[in-house]
C-alpha cells in the first residue's frame, strides 16, 4: 500500500470520526435541552410512581352527635389470573373449585363467577373485579373469606358510605352509590363539603414496580371532608318513624309525609315519608321524591288558620260575633255547603264556626271581608307561592294563582284550601308563625358544618326571621281559637290529655286530571304544643289511605300518628304535663257521650235527663210515657245533637228534618216511626217528600233523594271532616266539578 493511499485512509477516517464526535456531540445536546422534558418523564415513568391520596368522606350526624352516615373499610374481591414470576403459585389455578368456594359468600353463582374469570384470562388479563358481589364488602364478610384461603383470591382494601340506621330519615340523608357518587339528599346538596379534597405522593421503585426503602420524593396529604351536623333529633325522628311503620303495617296508603319542628326556631327535627327506602340498598329504591317538600297538594281546612289570622289581624273577627251556616250564596254560580252537606248548624258564633270547620264561615272571612287583594297579599306574606329556602334539594314553589285572574268563586275557595295548592313545608312555616307569636321564620336542616380534624366550625346556621306577618296579639289569639278547635271542635281525636294542644283537621278531595275524585281524600292535621310556648309543631298528611270508612280518616290514620310523635316528643323533652287540680283543658265537650236509657220515662223526665247531659230532645207522638227512642241508650253521640222520643201514642207524628243523613239512619229512624221509605240516589239526604215539622202518621210513604256530599252540578266540593259524620254511605256517584291544576298529594 502506497504511503499516498494510507494518508488518504487516514484522512477520511479523521474527517469520519470527526463528524460523528460532532453528531453525538449535537445529540446529546438536543437531549439536554431541546427534548429534556420528554427523556425526564420517560425516566421518571420507569423509576417513580405518582398515587392519589382519597379523602375520607365526611360523616353526618344528627343535632346531638348520633351517626346517620359515615365511611369505613371495606374490601373488593380479585381473582389473580396469572403468576408474578415462576416461583408464585399464588394465583387462580381452577376457576370452578374457586366459584365454588367463593358463590355463597358473593351471594353470586358458581357459573357467574367461572365466567368472569375465564373471560378475563381469555383476555389476556392479570386480574379480574368479582363484581357485583364481590364489591366493597363489609369487614365480616371479607373475614370469611380469608378464612377460606382460597389461592389467588386478593381483597383489595377500599371504602364504602354507610347508613347505619338504614331506611331512617333517608329522603334528608340521601346516598352515594358504590362509585361514591352522591346522588340525593344532604349527600348530593353537601358534596363539595362532605367529599375533601384529593392529595398525591410520589416515590421511587424498582424494576418490579415495588417502593424503595425511603424513596418518597413528594407528599401532599389529602384533606378530609367536613362533618354534617343536622338539626334532625335521632329520638324525635324514631318516634316519626315507629308511628309511620305501625300505621303503614294497618292501611295501605298512596303516602305519608310527616314532618316535625321547632316553631320558634325553625329547625327541623324529623322528617319522614312513606314509602321509603333503605340507602344502603339504593338499587331497590321505589321512590325519589321527598313529599314533604316536593308535592303539591290542595291542604283542606288546615289551611284555614292562615284565613282566621288574617281577618283577627284585619279586626274583621270577633268569636262571638253571630251568622248562619249551611250555605253561602254572595258568589255566582252554586252556593257554598258546610261540610255537612250544607245542612250547617244553624246560626252560630264565628267561634264555633270555626270549631266545626265550617266553609261559610271562612269564605265570609277571606272572600266578603278581607276581599281578593288583601286575601292574596296575607298568602304571600306568610310564604305561599314560594320555595321556603329549606336547603334541601328538590323543594317545590307551589305556585299561587295569578291573582288578576281570579274569579269570585276561586277566592271563595282558596279561603278554606281549595283551589290552592301547597307543600307540607310551607305549611308548617306558615303555622309556625302563628305558633311563635307572628314571625315567619326560614325553616332549616343544617345546624352546622365542622372541620373534621379539629371539630372548627365552619359554617353555623342560626334562626332568620323572613319577615313579621301578624302581631303577637293576634297569634296568641288564633293559638287560644285553635286549641278550642282540638277541645271543643273537629280536632278532639287529637287530644292529648294534660297538655295544651292546638291545631286544625284537614280533608282534601284528591284533584286528578283536572277533576275531583270521588272518595279519594288527604287526611291531615297541624298542630303544636304546648300552646302558649310551643316545643313542637307536627304535621302529618295521609294521602288515600285503604279505610273502612272514608269519614275517620283522620281519626283511625293521622291522630295515631300526631299522638304518638308529639306525646313522645313532649316526654323526651321533659315537658311535665299539668298535673295540679286545675285541668289544663276542658274536654267534656269535645268527647262523645253516651245516650242515656229513656224509655219508660215521660217526656218531661226524659227532656230534663238530656239537657243534664247536654243533648237535646224532640217528643214525637202525644203519650204520656217513652216507648222507644233514636239513637238508643248507648250510643255514642255528639254534645247539643238531638235525641228523639217516641212516646206510646204515634197517632200523629211532627216530621223530622232527615236532611244530611245517610239512609241507614233514616231508614232506622222509619222503623220506629212506622214510616215507609222510598231512596232514591245515593250519599245524603238532600229533599223529602214531607216537609219538616208538618203533622203526618204511621204507614205514610216518605220519599228521599240522596247524593255525595256535594251535589253533580256543584263547583265547589265540601270536605268531610273527620270528627263530624259518624256514617257515610258505601258508594258515592261520580262528581263533576270545576276544573283544577292542583294534583294530588303523591304525582
Amino acid at each position: 500500500m502506497t504511503e499516498k493511499r494510507i494518508k488518504l485512509r487516514t484522512g477520511f477516517l479523521g474527517v469520519f470520526f470527526t463528524l460523528l464526535f460532532f453528531l453525538l456531540i449535537f445529540r446529546l445536546f438536543y437531549i439536554q435541552t431541546v427534548n429534556a422534558d420528554l427523556w425526564v418523564q420517560s425516566a421518571q415513568a420507569q423509576w417513580e410512581r405518582n398515587d392519589i391520596l382519597h379523602p375520607k368522606r365526611g360523616t353526618v350526624f344528627d343535632r346531638n352527635g348520633e351517626v346517620l352516615a359515615y365511611t369505613s373499610k371495606a374490601y373488593t374481591v380479585i381473582a389473580k389470573l396469572k403468576p408474578w414470576d415462576k416461583s408464585d403459585e399464588n394465583y387462580i389455578q381452577n376457576s370452578l373449585e374457586a366459584g365454588q368456594r367463593l358463590a355463597p359468600l358473593l351471594g353470586m353463582s358458581t357459573e357467574r363467577l367461572v365466567k368472569l374469570i375465564e373471560d378475563g384470562r381469555e383476555a389476556g388479563r392479570a386480574q379480574v373485579e368479582l363484581r357485583p358481589g364481590g364489591w366493597k364488602i363489609d369487614e365480616d364478610k371479607a373475614k370469611r373469606i380469608l378464612e377460606q384461603n382460597i389461592p389467588g383470591v386478593i381483597l383489595y382494601p377500599e371504602t364504602k358510605r354507610y347508613y347505619p340506621n338504614d331506611a331512617f330519615a333517608s329522603h334528608v340523608i340521601g346516598y352515594t352509590d358504590l362509585d361514591g357518587k352522591a346522588i340525593m339528599g344532604i349527600e348530593k346538596l353537601f358534596n363539595e363539603e362532605l367529599e375533601g379534597k384529593e392529595g398525591s405522593y410520589t416515590v421511587l421503585k424498582d424494576r418490579k414496580g415495588f417502593k424503595l426503602p425511603d424513596g418518597i420524593e413528594s407528599f401532599k396529604p389529602a384533606q378530609n371532608g367536613s362533618n354534617i351536623y343536622l338539626t334532625i333529633d335521632y329520638q324525635i325522628q324514631n318516634y316519626v318513624e315507629d308511628a309511620l311503620n305501625k300505621i303503614t303495617q294497618q292501611y295501605k296508603t298512596k303516602g305519608i309525609s310527616v314532618i316535625v319542628a321547632d316553631p320558634k326556631t325553625g329547625e327541623i327535627l324529623a322528617m319522614a315519608n312513606r314509602p321509603q327506602f333503605n340507602p344502603n340498598q339504593y338499587k331497590d329504591i321505589t321512590n325519589w321524591t321527598n313529599f314533604a317538600i316536593s308535592n303539591t297538594f290542595e291542604p283542606g281546612s288546615t289551611f284555614k288558620i292562615v284565613t282566621l289570622a288574617a281577618a283577627i289581624e284585619e279586626k274583621m273577627y270577633r268569636n262571638d260575633e253571630q251568622y248562619l251556616s249551611g250555605t253561602y250564596r254572595k258568589i255566582p254560580g252554586p252556593p257554598i255547603r258546610d261540610h255537612n252537606a250544607g245542612k250547617g248548624w244553624g246560626t252560630i258564633s264565628f267561634l264555633r264556626g270555626v270549631q266545626e270547620s265550617s266553609n261559610v264561615l271562612f269564605a265570609i272571612l277571606g272572600y266578603e271581608r278581607l276581599g281578593k287583594d288583601k286575601f292574596y297579599d296575607y298568602l304571600e306574606k306568610f310564604g305561599f307561592g314560594q320555595q321556603t329556602g329549606i336547603g334541601l334539594p328538590g323543594e317545590a314553589a307551589a305556585p299561587l294563582k295569578d291573582k288578576s285572574r281570579l274569579y269570585p268563586r276561586d277566592v271563595a275557595s282558596m279561603t278554606f284550601g281549595q283551589g290552592v295548592v301547597v307543600t307540607s313545608i310551607q305549611q308548617v312555616a306558615a303555622v309556625s308563625a302563628i305558633a311563635n307569636g307572628g314571625e315567619l321564620l326560614r325553616p332549616y336542616i343544617i345546624k352546622e358544618i365542622r372541620d373534621s380534624q379539629n371539630g372548627q366550625v365552619l359554617l353555623k346556621h342560626e334562626r332568620e326571621v323572613v319577615r313579621r306577618v301578624i302581631s303577637e296579639n293576634t297569634a296568641q289569639q288564633v293559638r287560644d281559637i285553635l286549641e278550642t278547635v282540638v277541645t271543643d271542635g273537629t280536632g278532639r281525636y287529637y287530644y292529648i290529655d294534660g297538655y295544651h294542644v292546638a291545631g286544625k283537621t284537614g280533608t282534601a278531595q284528591v284533584v286528578q286530571d283536572g277533576s275531583y275524585k270521588v272518595n279519594k281524600y288527604i287526611y291531615s292535621f297541624i298542630g303544636f304544643a304546648p300552646k302558649d310556648d310551643p316545643e313542637f309543631l307536627v304535621y302529618v298528611v295521609v294521602d288515600q289511605p285503604e279505610i273502612p270508612d272514608a269519614n275517620f280518616g283522620g281519626r283511625d290514620v293521622a291522630a295515631p300518628i300526631f299522638k304518638h310523635v308529639m306525646q313522645n316528643s313532649l316526654q323526651y323533652k321533659k315537658v311535665t304535663p299539668n298535673i295540679s287540680g286545675e285541668k289544663p283543658i276542658t274536654v267534656s265537650k269535645a268527647k262523645e257521650l253516651s245516650v242515656p236509657q229513656l224509655m219508660g220515662k215521660t217526656p218531661a223526665e226524659a227532656q230534663a235527663v238530656l239537657i243534664d247531659a247536654s243533648l237535646k230532645g224532640k217528643v214525637l207522638g202525644s203519650g204520656t210515657k217513652v216507648t222507644r227512642q233514636y239513637p238508643e241508650a248507648q250510643h255514642a253521640i255528639m254534645p247539643e245533637s238531638t235525641v228523639y222520643l217516641i212516646t206510646d201514642q204515634l197517632d200523629e207524628i211532627q216530621m223530622p228534618d232527615f236532611t244530611g243523613m245517610t239512609l241507614r239512619e233514616v231508614m232506622e229512624f222509619c222503623n220506629i216511626l212506622g214510616l215507609k221509605v222510598e231512596p232514591t240516589g245515593r250519599g245524603f239526604v238532600m229533599t223529602q217528600s214531607i216537609p219538616p215539622g208538618s203533622v203526618t202518621a204511621p204507614g205514610e210513604q216518605l220519599k228521599i233523594q240522596l247524593k255525595p256530599n256535594s251535589s253533580p252540578e256543584e263547583e265547589v266540593v265540601p270536605e268531610i271532616e273527620e270528627a263530624e259524620a259518624e256514617e257515610t254511605t258505601e258508594e258515592n256517584e261520580p262528581q263533576q266539578e270545576e276544573n283544577s291544576n292542583s294534583p294530588s298529594f303523591m304525582n
